[in-house]
């Protein structure tokens, strides 16, 4: 088992009093985590001491701009794959019965393919079954950090790690079909207005004969990807 799954998913997380407490010894961590190239660890151990220190809505804002305004930048892995659609569903259904079989249960509002949830169902595993499985997402954790990359965005060094730590280093036809697809930018509102446009998805199916799958159906249901908000306008 690694920690330095936890302690990357706790850099992935929406940054709080809380969350920003446990980053120092996160950092150390990582740093000292040979598995990970050196630069990178220098990267990781300068975007702790970042959000650690820095003004806490500053780093909020950073991130739901970044995480949850920006589609092509998801933390849900799955929407990179399936996108909204129901293939998505049965797919984190899925993953829920994997969690499951682990001994491991989410909270009816936790999305078992949000990154940083399955990055704490890592650290649980043996290194090498860590490994594999992130592997399997390895063209998905390369194209958001590419994005993130061109972002100049510091939150790039947690995706070199992860795609370090990978066991395979993903499908380049996979990669190249993603990054191939449009990089969305909030700050394009009209285009954003579009995309936002969109009929909306229900996922399913309702009847998967679980309840806690049932749960997360509804869950994917209630709470879609909020729509961006325009700088100035009404709440």
């Amino acid at each position: 088992m690694s920690l330095s799954y936890r302690a990357l998913a706790l850099l992935l997380s929406y940054p709080t009093e809380a969350t920003r407490a446990l980053l120092p010894d996160a950092a150390a961590v990582l740093v000292a985590d040979a598995r990970i190239p050196p630069a990178i660890r220098r990267a990781l151990g300068k975007l702790a001491e970042d959000i650690a220190t820095a003004d806490i809505y500053e780093t909020q804002e950073r991130y739901v701009w970044l995480f949850d305004r920006t589609r092509s930048l998801s933390l849900n892995l799955y929407e990179h794959v399936h996108g909204e659609s129901r293939d998505r569903g049965q797919a984190m259904v899925a993953l829920l019965e994997l969690y499951r079989s682990k001994g491991l249960e989410l909270s009816a509002n936790e999305l078992p393919d949000h990154l940083p949830v399955f990055l704490e169902f890592l650290s649980t595993l043996p290194d090498e079954e860590a490994a594999s499985l992130l592997g399997e997402g390895a063209h998905v954790l390369h194209a958001i950090g590419e994005r993130l990359h061109k972002r100049q965005s510091p939150y790039r060094a947690v995706f070199g790690a992860l795609t370090a730590l990978a066991a395979d280093s993903g499908d380049a036809e996979a990669l190249a079909s993603l990054m191939a697809e449009p990089d969305d930018n909030p700050d394009d509102l009209e285009a954003m207005d579009r995309l936002w446009a969109e009929t909306a998805v229900t996922f399913g199916p309702s009847d998967v004969g679980c309840p806690k799958a049932d749960a997360l159906v509804k869950a994917m249901n209630a709470n879609p990807r909020p729509a961006p908000t325009r700088a100035g306008a009404a709440a």
